[in-house]
Order: C-alpha cells, then structure tokens, then sequence
C-alpha cells in the first residue's frame, strides 16, 4: 500500500498534463505551438516514467524474501549438493541464489538466510573458493544478528582434521552473533543418511515435504503391531501412538535416531485411480497386484496417467520418506512413534501421517530405515540431564529417559509442553512413575489452554532461570526436541539471555547442547 506522499508523486506526471492542458484552451496558441507544447509534455513524462523503471530495476531485491545456497568446493562435491539443494528449494516454490562462497562479502551478504555447503581441504583447509571468504570473516569486525544460517560440511574420516572448515565457519558465525536455523550437519564421505537429514530441512525451510532422495537407501520391513491414540477428546489433532516389530532381524538404534517411513496411498484411492485409467486394480504384477505396487510410487495428475502404460506406470519415483523420532529404546523389543495427524489445506491428511495413523492396517507391513542422528545421541549417565520440548518432541525425549532409567544413578529433568492436562499430557502413567521412582528429579509441565493466558514451556524454562544455571554449572547437558517454528526459536532465545551466548557455544561445543527441531 502506497503512502500518501509516494501516492502524490505518482500522480504528480498527470496533474502536470491537466495544469498544462487548461493553459493551453485558455491561451489558445496556434497549431503549430500547440503541438510542440504536446509532443515536449509527452517526451518528459516518458523520461520520467523510464527513470522510474531503472530506478525499480536497480533497486537491491529484498534480502529477506529469498534464500541463497552458497558453496566452497575443491573437488565439486560440496558444489554438486548445494546445486541440488537449490533445485529442490526451486521446486518447492522458494526464491533461491546460488553463489561460490568466494563472491560474498562478509560485509555485505546479500541475504539474511544463508546456507553453507562446503567441503574441508588437505589439512582442515578452505577450499579455493572460500579461503578469501574465511580470511574476511576472521579479520571482519561483524555484528551478523540479522543472519540465519545452516552449514553442511563435508569430510572423510580417514583426515585428522574432519569437516574442520565447516566446523570453523559455523563457529564463526555464531561468535558474529548469526543464529543457526539447524544445528550443524556434517557428511563424512557424503554419507546417505546425513544427506537425507539435509533434505528434510530443506523441506522444513520450504514447507513442502515432496522431494526424491538424493542417495536413497534400501528399507527394511517392519510390522504394525498397535496404534493407540494418545489425546481422545483434544482440540489438537489426534496424536497416534505406534507400535513396530522387524519382520526379519533385530534392528538396533540408541536414543536419539530416526527413522524414516516409506509412506503410501490409501489403497482404496489407488484403486480408484486405476479403474478411471481402465485398469484392473488386481492386475497381478510380479507377485503382486497392480494396485498395491502403485501405491508406494509418486502418481501425478490425471490427465498424465492417460498418457502412461503400464512400464511407464511402475518406473513412477518412489513417495518420498517422512522422518520422526523414535520414543523407545532397542532393548524395549520394539520400535515406537508419536504421529500427529496432518492436514493439508484442503482438508486431505498428510501423506506420512495419513498412512502411519489412518490407512495401514494393524499387522500390515510399514517400509522403513534407521537413521543415525549422533548429533542426538545421549551423554553418560553421570552428566545431568535437562530434556525441553513439545507435543510430538515427546518422542525422542521418552526415548533418552527410558534409555538412562536402564541404568542406576543418573538425574533427569524434563519440561513438557502441550495444550490441555485433561486430553494431551501424553504417558502421563510413565513420567509419574519415573517422577515417583527417582529417574525424574523435577517435572515441570506447561498446558497452554488450562488458563486464560497461554503459558508454553518456554515460559516454565524462564522461571526457572535459577535452578537451570545451578543445573548447568554442576555439568548438565541440555537437550531440546519439538517444533522449531514458536518453541524451539523461543527457547533458544531464552537460553540465550539466562546462559550468554558465550556459555551457550562453549556447551554446545562441549555436546552439552543439541537440538532435534522439526
């Protein structure tokens, strides 16, 4: 919306014509003079309106409504990936530069979110293309609060000095006073999982979830054995409780790993789609019916499908995985996950969520893979632990308790957040027995909807500034899983100002600070 003085100016073109027409009728000059008078208006007004588009032109694109991937690579590496990454961020609809990291000013970035794909070179060096940038950035006197940022290191283990680059970009930043949109990922030899782990975040900052993997990875066959809805009766959306075996081999994980679902179309939909197309669902294909071998593979629209036979049909791509926290230990002799049902828009559920909580049936059998996530992985059992999160971050949280109430002597604080104590205090029975057993030291609970001013568990951790810098300087870790949109922002903020962002970067430097935000 204009204001009035940008309104004025832009009328001030045509108030000129009126003033000089009603001169004209009243001086009534002759033919010749009068079109002369014309054809100077026109050109001047043309001149004015051409300035204003190169003024447009030339004016800087607004740093905060697009995103920039840049890239240091030596060997082109780190440079195939941020390509990647850019292209999935223009396919998810997102405004995206991609740049060397050598053509950046510290200075004077050009966005305010930043992504960092960058490899190490021979012993912890930059790459060619971004030792000038690291050299700025050292010697820069920067103030950089303005700058979200994320770093993807690339390295090989075999080097003493892994993803020593990107570790020192990272720290930088951070000294800078930037604020980091993920924690720091770091891929030795372009490990597949961290890969897949980059792209969920890149969903995240997109808000689109359809993407194919760029190094995807076989999935093992488990089996649905329980769901159970965890909030009957809430104002939030159901929350499923699930309940997985292996169909083959026992699969180990610790406290803290992911896992990632094939996901698939409600059968019934496939089906459907298939008799629209003039196809029999029961078709058998390899086995299997026609229908079912769809129902795991991206199917565009209608009107595309006609164009298809039946190869072209299953060379399909694959769903793309959906990521959740695994909320039970390997020794507990099943997988467990806390899903919150989602929606689209239109009223349509989630794809992940949709077939986890709604269209597979109990004993059918779910595509899945574990994934590493050492950036989550517990401390010892004699560092204090303080556990922060909300709704589905549960998971991952129930998850390290149950992993350190199998041992003896370790001291636990969890801070919990949810909407209404009557319906969304999930496994309510366990943190009281662990509260009442000893695993539990201190429980603090936030229920925004149980009083007229929402309270959330950020607010819980703010009045417990004291005893959280007690906990802190007697060693403990903190660890924080939920969404990062609200709580995990908020909280960061808040540690912020009760811990100083020194003591924040030195713990979680230490590994006594790590975050799985979604």
């Amino acid at each position: 919306m204009p204001t009035p003085l940008q309104f004025a100016r832009r009328l001030s073109p045509l108030l000129g014509c009126l003033v000089i027409a009603a001169l004209l009728l009243w001086w009534q000059p002759p033919r010749a003079v009068s079109a002369a008078v014309v054809i100077l208006v026109y050109l001047v007004i043309s001149l004015y309106c051409w300035r204003g588009q190169l003024r447009r032109k030339a004016a800087p694109t607004d740093a905060t409504s697009a995103l920039l991937v840049t890239y240091a690579s030596q060997g082109g590496q780190a440079r195939f990936y941020a390509e990647r990454s850019a292209e999935q961020l223009r396919d998810a609809g997102v405004s995206v530069q991609l740049m060397p990291l050598n053509a950046l000013e510290p200075s004077r970035l050009p966005a305010r979110r930043i992504l960092f794909v960058v490899s190490t070179y021979g012993e912890g060096e930059a790459p060619d293309n971004g030792a000038r940038f690291e050299r700025r950035l050292d010697t820069a006197n920067l103030q950089l609060q303005d700058l979200e940022y994320s770093v993807l290191a690339f390295g090989d283990r075999q080097y003493r000095h892994f993803c020593a680059f990107g570790q020192r970009l990272d720290e930088r930043l951070r000294q800078c006073g930037a604020t980091p949109l993920f924690d720091r990922l770091e891929a030795n030899r372009a490990d597949p999982g961290v890969l897949r782990h980059w792209q969920q975040q890149l969903a995240h900052l997109s808000g689109n979830g359809d993407f194919s993997d760029w190094l995807p990875a076989p999935y093992r066959q488990w089996q649905l054995i329980e769901r159970r809805c965890l909030n009957p009766g809430s104002a939030g959306a159901p929350v499923q409780h699930l309940t997985l075996v292996p169909v083959d081999d026992q699969q180990h994980w610790c406290a803290g790993d992911l896992v990632e679902v094939g996901p698939r179309h409600e059968l019934a939909r496939i089906e459907r789609v298939l008799q629209q197309l003039n196809l029999d669902p029961q078709q058998p294909v390899d086995g299997q019916p026609l229908a079912s071998q769809l129902a795991g593979l991206r199917l565009p629209g209608l009107d595309v499908l006609r164009g298809l036979d039946l190869p072209a049909l299953l060379a399909l791509p694959p769903l793309p995985h959906r990521e959740y926290s695994i909320a039970s230990v390997a020794d507990n002799g099943s997988l467990q996950l806390v899903v919150r049902e989602a929606r689209h828009p239109d009223g349509t559920l989630g794809l992940g969520s949709g077939w986890l909580c709604r269209h597979a049936v109990m004993g059918e059998r779910i595509a899945l893979r574990i994934r590493s996530n050492p950036g989550f992985h517990g401390p010892s059992v004699d560092t204090p632990l303080i556990l922060i999160g909300n709704g589905t971050g549960i998971a991952g949280l129930r998850a390290h308790l149950r992993e350190r109430a199998a041992a003896q002597g370790s001291r636990n604080w969890l801070l919990f957040g949810e909407r209404n104590a009557a319906h969304d205090f999930f496994f309510h029975d366990e943190l009281q027995h662990w509260l009442d057993s000893g695993v539990l030291q201190r429980l603090d609970l936030a229920f925004s909807r149980d009083q007229p001013e929402k309270r959330y568990v950020q607010h819980v951790l703010r009045d417990a500034a004291d005893d959280l810098r007690r906990w802190v300087d007697q060693g403990a870790a903190i660890y924080v899983c939920g969404s990062l949109e609200g709580m995990g922002q908020e909280v960061q903020q808040i540690l912020l100002g009760l811990l100083g962002q020194a003591r924040l970067e030195e713990l979680s430097e230490q590994g006594r600070y790590r975050r799985d935000l979604y």
